[in-house]
């Protein structure tokens, strides 16, 4: 039960830190040039010959991740010090997920949509900014959670 113990919180470190090597990626290279031009960017980045669809990674990465954290802390359960350390970044995730769900993606589907809107380049300038400082602040806190779940894998299966 040792080695599942393990296995399970490895493989969910593992995703976790894809997660973020994810974010980090999009925060310096995808959206800078795409949220600095609206509407022109989203032309050439989500709507040209060439566009980037990054939707696609995270779509098939979130039911991973939930499914290695859910697995991780039953089979870390009897184990109460990597409990609470698995179960602090589940809930960060969580969090994330709903802010997600209810902020981030309509934004980033408006953003796509931005060519065919009214909004001025300047409102839409407004809007990015304020969607990336957001943005931000989030994946600094998955950041931040990802600390306890490596902390987990040092203390004691069993």
């Amino acid at each position: 039960m040792s080695k599942a113990r393990d296995l399970s919180l490895g493989l969910a470190i593992t995703v976790y830190g894809i997660l973020l090597g994810g974010i980090v990626y999009s925060h310096l290279v995808y959206f800078p040039p795409y949220l600095s031009g609206l509407p022109k960017s989203a032309t050439a980045l989500v709507h040209g010959p060439y566009a980037l669809h990054d939707e696609d990674f995270w779509i098939n990465l979130h039911p991973v991740l939930i499914l290695s954290l859910i697995a991780a802390l039953v089979l870390n359960w009897r184990v109460k010090e990597r409990r609470k350390l698995i179960a602090i970044p589940m809930v960060v995730y969580a969090a994330a997920i709903v802010a997600t769900v209810l902020y981030f993606v309509p934004e980033l589907i408006a953003f796509r949509n931005s060519p065919s809107s009214t909004v001025t380049s300047a409102e839409w300038l407004v809007r990015a900014h304020r969607w990336m400082h957001l943005s931000l602040t989030r994946g600094a806190l998955m950041l931040v959670a990802f600390i306890p779940l490596l902390m987990a894998m040092r203390r004691p299966p069993d």
